[in-house]
């Protein structure tokens, strides 16, 4: 699966896991499951825009490598690129959101970060196992 195609698809797939897990998250932290889920959801259309900017930005550069494939390496620098532009849509939406500090919302964000940098890691693992690698991590015939 290539193209726009596979990008819809690992973009559902990703976020529909995420809205689940986050509004869990934030209920089982004692936050009201409406407010939870509601901002799950809003976090969830930033972190959409982002992944499409974020794989396509990526992709680009891939496709511009001399070694193809996607090593360990390439996939821990592609969460960490991922998440990292996420936290700074995030931390500001936690802190309105939930009405808490900043300093409350970057905890809160970097305990979710830490868990999606595996999640990432792992979906992105189990994607590619599962659909293929796209053709910008292609090996030339």
């Amino acid at each position: 699966m290539q193209g726009l195609k596979r990008r819809i698809v690992y973009l559902s797939l990703y976020e529909g896991i995420a809205i689940t897990l986050v509004a869990i998250a934030l209920t089982l932290l004692g936050h009201d499951p409406f407010a939870s889920t509601s901002l799950s959801v809003a976090a969830s259309t930033l972190a959409v825009i982002w992944n499409w900017i974020w794989n396509a930005l990526f992709e680009r550069w891939e496709a511009r490598q001399t070694v193809k494939g996607r090593s360990v390496k390439r996939r821990i620098a592609h969460a960490i690129g991922f998440e990292g532009g996420l936290a700074i849509l995030l931390v500001p939406l936690f802190a309105w959101w939930l009405n808490v500090s900043f300093w409350e919302a970057f905890v809160l964000d970097f305990s979710m970060l830490l868990f999606f940098l595996i999640y990432t890691f792992v979906y992105n693992w189990a994607f590619d196992r599962i659909f293929g690698l796209p053709e910008s991590a292609m090996p030339a015939s």
